[in-house]
């Protein structure tokens, strides 16, 4: 079955449920209230019985039994539920007027009563097909003159007969209401598994080669929050499939060329020539070298996108930014210095980050000369962590800093750079993966000036 289905059912078992528990509640109470307005009703008569000594003609005591039964049963106006009989030994029984009368009187059933209770008195319940139940109560009279007793008859079928309407009617009430919440639970059901529909549908649609359909949301509840969740499962999806077809792209279109020098230089080597295998395996080493860091940058720029790119920790940026100056001068002969170290620590990869400036520092020994400035620096400015790179060499012309920082992307540069283009797109992916930024500017009094800029507390990427 359908989870809406299977909701309305739930709903209208439920619904059931609790309408035939109330209407079992109703009709035990209404029950046990019956029964106690009979036995106050029976109560009240004895008592009005047991109270009544003088006649009131002689103003004196009864010493007759029958002279009480008569006058209690003359002077008693019964309910229509309820009938008096006085009897006397040896006498024909008097009784109050009755629409089942006669009828009650020649019951086996209640004959057997009598006789039972003659004795002792009490109360006995007897069922009839013509009056229903029956409670017939005995009370013994004994004075001077004789004995007899005072039957008193409560019919109860005409209050249960009222109670059996209203159940009745209970149940015609209580049959529609199921209908009509079974309806607008099937309605609502169907109206709340709708985004689980469009869901199944989209994600049916999805394919490996297209994961640019989104899931419409709607509204703010838990199925809207799992739509935004798969959402955002799919952008991550699509992120890491365009990364992967990228990668493929840009290592077939850049290892081309190589690989067909590589090629060429194999296909026309002469054994013969010692001197030609020496320069031939020079060559090839250096592509080799250059494929095996087109390799590696593209692999670096493949994984930023994971994560598991980053190993985030607290690192003390002073330390930092020194750390990575002493690691620069080795990039080649300039006049390295120190702009600034901030104090304080920040939430980062520490070796994704000295990898990002070590490699804004070589870009700036390229388009350096020997002693030229190359100066490194980091602040802690209230949220943003900024760490930067300054130079005093060639700059990055204003309509070139947008494609510096993609893939490939150049702009002019000096006679033997024989870069990629890849070196400040890795500089981006890893600022990206912190979720910060690569701002290019122009330094004083000219340059560039290369800053990574991230939040100041990252937790995660």
């Amino acid at each position: 079955m359908s989870v809406r289905t299977r909701l309305t059912a739930v709903i209208a078992v439920l619904t059931a449920a609790a309408m035939t528990g109330a209407g079992l509640l109703v009709y035990a109470l209404e029950s046990a209230r019956i029964e106690r307005q009979v036995t106050a009703q029976i109560s009240q008569e004895i008592a009005e019985f047991r109270a009544l000594r003088i006649d009131p003609n002689t103003g004196e005591e009864f010493d007759d039994v029958g002279r009480v039964l008569n006058v209690f049963l003359t002077r008693n106006v019964p309910d229509d539920d309820e009938m008096l009989v006085g009897y006397v030994r040896g006498e024909i029984p008097e009784r109050t007027a009755n629409r089942y009368g006669q009828e009650v009187l020649d019951e086996p059933a209640y004959q057997q009563a009598l006789t039972d209770l003659a004795d002792a008195g009490g109360t006995r319940v007897i069922e009839s097909p013509t009056f229903g139940e029956t409670w017939v109560t005995v009370v013994p009279v004994t004075n001077a003159q004789g004995d007899g007793a005072l039957a008193i008859v409560s019919f109860l079928r005409d209050e249960h007969a009222e109670l059996d309407r209203t159940m009745q009617t209970y149940a015609l009430v209580a049959l529609l209401s199921l209908g009509l919440i079974t309806t607008i639970a099937a309605f609502q059901s169907g109206r709340l598994l709708a985004p689980l529909r469009i869901l199944e549908s989209t994600a049916r649609e999805i394919t490996a080669t297209d994961l640019s359909r989104r899931i419409p949301e709607r509204g703010n509840d838990d199925i809207t929050a799992l739509t935004r969740t798969i959402n955002g499962m799919l952008e991550r999806l699509d992120a890491g499939f365009a990364a992967q077809r990228q990668f493929l792209d840009d290592a077939g279109h850049e290892l081309k060329t190589p690989l067909t020098v590589l090629r060429g230089h194999l296909e026309l080597l002469e054994h013969e020539d010692p001197d030609e295998l020496v320069r031939t395996r020079d060559l090839l080493l250096d592509e080799v070298d250059r494929m095996s860091r087109l390799v590696g940058d593209l692999m670096l720029l493949a994984k930023s996108r994971r994560p598991d790119f980053l190993v985030l920790g607290e690192v003390e940026l002073a330390t930092l930014t020194q750390s990575v100056l002493a690691k620069a001068r080795a990039l080649g002969e300039r006049d390295w210095s120190l702009d600034a170290a901030a104090r304080g620590r920040a939430v980062l990869d520490e070796q994704r980050i000295a990898e990002a400036l070590l490699q804004i520092a070589d870009d700036a020994v390229k388009h350096t000369d020997d002693g030229s400035v190359v100066a490194i620096g980091s602040s802690l400015d209230g949220d943003e962590v900024r760490l930067w790179v300054r130079d005093t060499g060639d700059g990055i012309p204003t309509e070139d800093r947008a494609c510096v920082v993609e893939r490939f992307g150049r702009s002019h540069v000096r006679a033997g750079d024989d870069g990629f283009g890849l070196g400040l797109s890795i500089v981006s992916a890893i600022a990206e993966a912190h979720g910060g930024t690569v701002r290019i500017t122009d330094a004083e009094p000219h340059g560039a000036h290369v800053e990574v800029v991230l939040p100041a507390r990252t937790l995660a990427p």
